[in-house]
Protein backbone atom coordinates (compact mmCIF):
# COMPACT_ATOMS: atom_id res chain seq x y z
CA UNK A 1 0.00 0.00 0.00
CA UNK A 2 3.12 2.30 1.06
CA UNK A 3 4.41 1.76 -2.02
CA UNK A 4 1.15 2.55 -4.31
CA UNK A 5 1.11 5.65 -2.57
CA UNK A 6 4.26 6.58 -2.87
CA UNK A 7 3.61 5.74 -6.67
CA UNK A 8 0.83 8.38 -6.94
CA UNK A 9 2.57 11.27 -5.16
CA UNK A 10 5.49 10.94 -7.94
CA UNK A 11 3.06 10.85 -10.94
CA UNK A 12 0.83 13.59 -9.38
CA UNK A 13 3.96 15.64 -8.56
CA UNK A 14 5.04 15.49 -12.24
CA UNK A 15 2.16 16.93 -13.50
CA UNK A 16 3.09 20.02 -10.81
CA UNK A 17 4.19 23.12 -12.92
CA UNK A 18 6.50 25.13 -10.40
CA UNK A 19 6.68 28.33 -12.01
CA UNK A 20 10.07 29.95 -12.89
CA UNK A 21 11.26 32.99 -11.55
CA UNK A 22 10.04 36.50 -13.05
CA UNK A 23 12.31 38.05 -15.16
CA UNK A 24 12.45 41.44 -13.56
CA UNK A 25 13.71 44.54 -13.06
CA UNK A 26 16.42 44.70 -10.36
CA UNK A 27 16.91 48.25 -9.45
CA UNK A 28 17.15 51.11 -12.08
CA UNK A 29 16.98 50.66 -15.58
CA UNK A 30 19.62 51.19 -18.26
CA UNK A 31 17.92 53.98 -19.49
CA UNK A 32 17.38 55.63 -16.35
CA UNK A 33 21.40 56.61 -16.87
CA UNK A 34 20.18 59.29 -19.47
CA UNK A 35 18.10 62.10 -19.03
CA UNK A 36 15.95 61.62 -22.62
CA UNK A 37 14.02 64.12 -24.12
CA UNK A 38 12.71 66.05 -27.09
CA UNK A 39 14.16 68.73 -29.45
CA UNK A 40 11.69 71.21 -29.84
CA UNK A 41 11.42 71.16 -33.77
CA UNK A 42 10.53 67.71 -33.76
CA UNK A 43 6.56 70.14 -32.60
CA UNK A 44 7.13 72.87 -34.97
CA UNK A 45 3.54 72.22 -36.27
CA UNK A 46 1.90 72.24 -32.71
CA UNK A 47 1.25 74.69 -29.99
CA UNK A 48 3.33 74.60 -26.56
CA UNK A 49 0.21 72.99 -24.19
CA UNK A 50 -0.03 70.38 -27.10
CA UNK A 51 3.41 69.16 -27.09
CA UNK A 52 3.67 69.26 -23.19
CA UNK A 53 0.85 66.80 -23.19
CA UNK A 54 2.69 64.32 -25.78
CA UNK A 55 5.74 64.22 -23.64
CA UNK A 56 3.70 63.68 -20.38
CA UNK A 57 2.00 60.64 -22.05
CA UNK A 58 5.40 59.60 -23.07
CA UNK A 59 7.07 59.83 -19.66
CA UNK A 60 9.63 62.56 -21.14
CA UNK A 61 10.99 64.86 -19.25
CA UNK A 62 13.02 67.42 -20.94
CA UNK A 63 12.21 69.75 -23.63
CA UNK A 64 14.58 72.17 -25.80
CA UNK A 65 12.38 75.38 -26.29
CA UNK A 66 11.89 76.87 -29.58
CA UNK A 67 11.13 80.03 -30.27
CA UNK A 68 7.82 79.50 -32.05
CA UNK A 69 6.93 78.98 -28.87
CA UNK A 70 9.20 81.65 -26.88
CA UNK A 71 9.90 84.74 -28.89
CA UNK A 72 13.19 86.06 -28.57
CA UNK A 73 11.26 89.38 -27.45
CA UNK A 74 9.57 87.26 -24.34
CA UNK A 75 10.24 89.13 -20.86
CA UNK A 76 10.98 87.21 -17.54
CA UNK A 77 7.10 87.03 -16.64
CA UNK A 78 6.04 85.56 -19.80
CA UNK A 79 9.17 83.36 -19.71
CA UNK A 80 8.11 82.32 -15.70
CA UNK A 81 4.76 81.34 -17.06
CA UNK A 82 6.17 79.48 -20.09
CA UNK A 83 8.16 77.71 -16.94
CA UNK A 84 5.53 76.93 -14.93
CA UNK A 85 3.26 75.59 -17.51
CA UNK A 86 5.87 72.92 -18.26
CA UNK A 87 6.16 72.43 -15.06
CA UNK A 88 2.36 71.52 -14.54
CA UNK A 89 3.37 68.66 -17.34
CA UNK A 90 6.62 67.63 -14.97
CA UNK A 91 8.60 68.62 -18.12
CA UNK A 92 11.65 70.98 -17.93
CA UNK A 93 12.49 73.13 -20.60
CA UNK A 94 15.99 72.68 -20.34
CA UNK A 95 17.39 74.37 -22.96
CA UNK A 96 16.87 77.35 -25.61
CA UNK A 97 17.56 77.26 -29.01
CA UNK A 98 18.72 76.73 -31.75
CA UNK A 99 19.13 80.39 -31.84
CA UNK A 100 20.68 81.76 -35.61
CA UNK A 101 23.04 84.80 -34.62
CA UNK A 102 23.87 86.46 -37.48
CA UNK A 103 25.79 89.96 -36.27
CA UNK A 104 26.74 91.01 -33.39
CA UNK A 105 23.59 92.40 -32.10
CA UNK A 106 21.70 89.51 -32.82
CA UNK A 107 24.55 87.28 -30.50
CA UNK A 108 23.60 90.17 -28.22
CA UNK A 109 19.79 89.74 -27.76
CA UNK A 110 20.77 85.47 -27.41
CA UNK A 111 22.17 85.97 -24.78
CA UNK A 112 19.79 88.40 -23.23
CA UNK A 113 17.11 85.75 -23.94
CA UNK A 114 19.30 83.23 -21.84
CA UNK A 115 20.19 85.24 -19.41
CA UNK A 116 16.22 86.31 -18.74
CA UNK A 117 15.11 82.20 -19.17
CA UNK A 118 17.91 81.95 -15.94
CA UNK A 119 19.71 79.65 -18.70
CA UNK A 120 23.21 78.74 -18.12
CA UNK A 121 23.84 77.60 -21.50
CA UNK A 122 21.82 78.10 -24.87
CA UNK A 123 22.02 76.42 -28.27
CA UNK A 124 23.41 78.78 -31.12
CA UNK A 125 24.23 78.80 -34.63
CA UNK A 126 26.62 81.79 -34.68
CA UNK A 127 28.46 82.64 -38.38
CA UNK A 128 32.04 81.90 -38.21
CA UNK A 129 33.13 85.48 -37.80
CA UNK A 130 31.15 85.71 -34.87
CA UNK A 131 32.95 83.00 -33.05
CA UNK A 132 35.34 85.68 -31.10
CA UNK A 133 32.89 87.75 -30.21
CA UNK A 134 30.39 84.53 -29.32
CA UNK A 135 33.60 83.25 -26.91
CA UNK A 136 33.41 87.22 -25.63
CA UNK A 137 30.15 87.17 -24.19
CA UNK A 138 30.65 83.84 -22.86
CA UNK A 139 33.50 85.26 -20.76
CA UNK A 140 30.89 88.47 -19.51
CA UNK A 141 28.06 86.23 -19.02
CA UNK A 142 28.87 83.37 -17.99
CA UNK A 143 26.35 81.45 -20.37
CA UNK A 144 27.85 78.59 -22.42
CA UNK A 145 26.86 77.81 -26.17
CA UNK A 146 26.04 74.77 -27.55
CA UNK A 147 26.79 74.99 -31.30
CA UNK A 148 24.21 73.09 -33.14
CA UNK A 149 25.78 70.92 -36.09
CA UNK A 150 23.99 70.53 -39.77
CA UNK A 151 25.73 67.81 -41.35
CA UNK A 152 26.29 68.63 -45.12
CA UNK A 153 23.37 70.92 -45.50
CA UNK A 154 25.57 73.68 -46.09
CA UNK A 155 24.94 75.49 -42.79
CA UNK A 156 27.70 76.72 -40.53
CA UNK A 157 29.26 74.05 -38.27
CA UNK A 158 28.32 71.01 -40.08
CA UNK A 159 29.72 68.47 -37.60
CA UNK A 160 31.51 68.80 -34.19
CA UNK A 161 34.81 68.63 -35.61
CA UNK A 162 34.49 72.06 -37.10
CA UNK A 163 33.49 73.64 -33.92
CA UNK A 164 37.32 72.35 -32.22
CA UNK A 165 38.91 73.85 -35.26
CA UNK A 166 37.24 77.18 -35.03
CA UNK A 167 36.86 77.56 -30.99
CA UNK A 168 40.57 75.40 -30.57
CA UNK A 169 39.85 75.77 -26.67
CA UNK A 170 37.29 73.40 -25.16
CA UNK A 171 37.58 75.66 -21.58
CA UNK A 172 35.90 78.89 -23.25
CA UNK A 173 32.69 78.08 -22.79
CA UNK A 174 31.76 77.24 -26.50
CA UNK A 175 31.19 73.87 -27.04
CA UNK A 176 28.28 71.65 -29.34
CA UNK A 177 24.97 70.47 -29.66
CA UNK A 178 25.84 66.92 -31.75
CA UNK A 179 23.59 66.26 -33.99
CA UNK A 180 24.07 62.32 -34.59
CA UNK A 181 21.49 61.88 -37.38
CA UNK A 182 23.65 65.24 -39.27
CA UNK A 183 26.94 62.81 -38.50
CA UNK A 184 25.93 60.25 -40.20
CA UNK A 185 25.11 62.07 -42.86
CA UNK A 186 28.49 63.10 -43.00
CA UNK A 187 30.01 59.89 -43.46
CA UNK A 188 31.60 60.67 -40.15
CA UNK A 189 32.65 57.92 -37.03
CA UNK A 190 30.39 58.75 -34.83
CA UNK A 191 31.90 57.09 -31.65
CA UNK A 192 35.51 57.75 -32.59
CA UNK A 193 34.09 61.57 -32.30
CA UNK A 194 32.28 61.03 -29.68
CA UNK A 195 35.43 59.56 -27.45
CA UNK A 196 38.11 62.12 -29.13
CA UNK A 197 36.05 64.87 -28.61
CA UNK A 198 33.77 64.44 -25.10
CA UNK A 199 34.96 67.56 -23.56
CA UNK A 200 33.16 69.36 -26.36
CA UNK A 201 29.84 67.67 -25.91
CA UNK A 202 27.48 70.11 -24.33
CA UNK A 203 24.01 68.84 -25.27
CA UNK A 204 22.71 65.91 -27.82
CA UNK A 205 20.48 65.67 -30.81
CA UNK A 206 19.60 61.58 -31.52
CA UNK A 207 17.92 60.82 -34.29
CA UNK A 208 17.86 57.72 -37.21
CA UNK A 209 18.56 58.35 -40.71
CA UNK A 210 17.73 56.44 -44.21
CA UNK A 211 21.06 56.76 -45.74
CA UNK A 212 24.83 57.92 -44.40
CA UNK A 213 24.64 60.43 -47.12
CA UNK A 214 23.44 64.08 -47.30
CA UNK A 215 20.48 62.10 -49.40
CA UNK A 216 19.49 60.91 -46.13
CA UNK A 217 16.29 61.67 -43.83
CA UNK A 218 15.13 61.54 -40.91
CA UNK A 219 13.88 57.61 -39.81
CA UNK A 220 12.20 55.96 -36.59
CA UNK A 221 14.96 54.94 -34.44
CA UNK A 222 15.82 51.42 -35.23
CA UNK A 223 14.18 51.49 -38.77
CA UNK A 224 17.76 53.20 -40.49
CA UNK A 225 21.26 52.68 -40.97
CA UNK A 226 22.48 53.84 -37.33
CA UNK A 227 23.84 51.07 -35.18
CA UNK A 228 22.54 52.80 -31.86
CA UNK A 229 24.32 50.42 -29.39
CA UNK A 230 27.81 51.51 -29.53
CA UNK A 231 26.85 55.39 -29.57
CA UNK A 232 25.17 54.88 -26.35
CA UNK A 233 28.04 52.77 -25.31
CA UNK A 234 30.51 55.63 -26.13
CA UNK A 235 28.59 57.96 -23.97
CA UNK A 236 28.36 55.81 -21.05
CA UNK A 237 32.37 55.38 -21.76
CA UNK A 238 33.09 59.13 -21.18
CA UNK A 239 30.12 59.42 -18.57
CA UNK A 240 28.39 61.81 -20.56
CA UNK A 241 25.82 63.50 -18.43
CA UNK A 242 24.09 66.10 -20.63
CA UNK A 243 20.46 65.36 -22.29
CA UNK A 244 19.19 62.78 -25.26
CA UNK A 245 16.98 64.45 -27.39
CA UNK A 246 15.14 63.14 -29.91
CA UNK A 247 14.74 65.27 -32.92
CA UNK A 248 12.28 63.71 -35.34
CA UNK A 249 11.75 65.96 -38.20
CA UNK A 250 10.16 62.91 -39.79
CA UNK A 251 6.13 63.41 -40.40
CA UNK A 252 5.87 66.90 -39.27
CA UNK A 253 1.79 67.05 -38.97
CA UNK A 254 1.84 63.92 -36.97
CA UNK A 255 5.22 63.16 -35.86
CA UNK A 256 4.00 61.57 -32.09
CA UNK A 257 3.68 57.84 -33.70
CA UNK A 258 7.38 57.93 -34.62
CA UNK A 259 7.98 59.76 -31.54
CA UNK A 260 6.66 57.05 -29.75
CA UNK A 261 8.58 54.21 -31.30
CA UNK A 262 11.91 56.11 -31.44
CA UNK A 263 11.72 57.09 -27.41
CA UNK A 264 10.89 53.32 -26.68
CA UNK A 265 13.47 51.66 -29.15
CA UNK A 266 16.27 54.30 -27.30
CA UNK A 267 15.27 53.09 -23.55
CA UNK A 268 15.20 49.81 -24.86
CA UNK A 269 19.39 50.65 -26.42
CA UNK A 270 20.12 52.06 -23.23
CA UNK A 271 18.50 49.11 -21.03
CA UNK A 272 20.32 46.52 -23.18
CA UNK A 273 23.58 48.38 -22.81
CA UNK A 274 23.34 49.08 -19.19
Amino acid sequence: MKRQIGALIIILTSYLVVPAPAQLVNGKRGSDDFQIGIAGYTYRNFNIDQTLEYLQSLGVKYLSVKDFWLPLTSNKEQMDAFKAKCAKYGVEGYILGPIYMNSEAEVDRAFAYAERYGSTMFIGVPKYELIDYTIKKVAETGIKVAIHTHGPDGAPFPNIRKVVEMVKDPKLGVGCCMDLGHCVRMGKDIVKDIKRYKEWIYDVHIKDESAASKAGQTWEMGRGVMDFKPIIKAFRKIKYKGKLSLEFEKNGKNPHPGVAESIGYLRGVCDATK
